[in-house]
């Protein structure tokens, strides 16, 4: 009977990481807004590593989050680290590729709660009296993001944040513009 036992639980965890094995292994997250200013404008919020306190979405979630900041104010090579609680985790962007008005797209390193590398971007382009903004995210799940995914849909997670980052800048941008 012990011995029918742990061979049903082998199939069933065998069927599980079959199934969690078969899940998507890459990913893109990525929303939009228009903002009632240049792109210039609303490129210098993202390009310049210490105005994102402002607005970011995970400022707001963990105010007391450790930040140190690398390499140039802005542009290429501008590096920030955070450590802050379980919500914001632990992590460093770096800004690999930087046109002003146009993109600026970084090197995401998480170190905590879970270790991941993403390449995330901003998108400038001019629209009717202002400029679309586009944010995203995509990378690479390991099997145990996988199986996360299967629990937690990181379109929505991940979009909503992306979301009110664009409406906080939004404010920061049009208030100030």
């Amino acid at each position: 009977m012990l011995v029918k036992i742990l061979i049903g639980i082998a199939v069933v965890l065998g069927a599980a990481a079959a199934y969690v094995a078969m899940q998507p292994a890459d990913f893109s997250v990525a929303r939009s807004a228009t903002f009632a200013a240049p792109a210039g404008e609303v490129f210098a919020q993202v390009n310049e590593l210490r105005k994102w306190k402002a607005w970011s979405p995970w400022a707001k979630k963990d105010p007391n989050a450790r930040e140190s900041f690398d390499g140039p104010a802005a542009g290429t090579g501008a590096s920030m680290s955070w450590a802050g609680n379980n919500e914001v985790g632990e992590g460093r962007m770096t800004i690999v590729e930087s046109r002003p008005g146009a993109l600026v797209r970084f090197k995401l390193e998480f170190f905590k709660p879970f270790a991941a590398t993403n390449t995330a971007e901003f998108r400038f382009e001019p629209a009717d009296g202002g400029t679309v903004v586009k944010w995203s995210m995509s990378g690479h799940n390991n099997l145990i993001a996988r199986a996360m995914c299967l629990f937690v849909n990181m379109d929505r997670m991940v979009g909503g944040q992306f979301e009110q980052g664009l409406s906080n800048m939004k404010n920061v941008v049009e208030r100030h513009g």
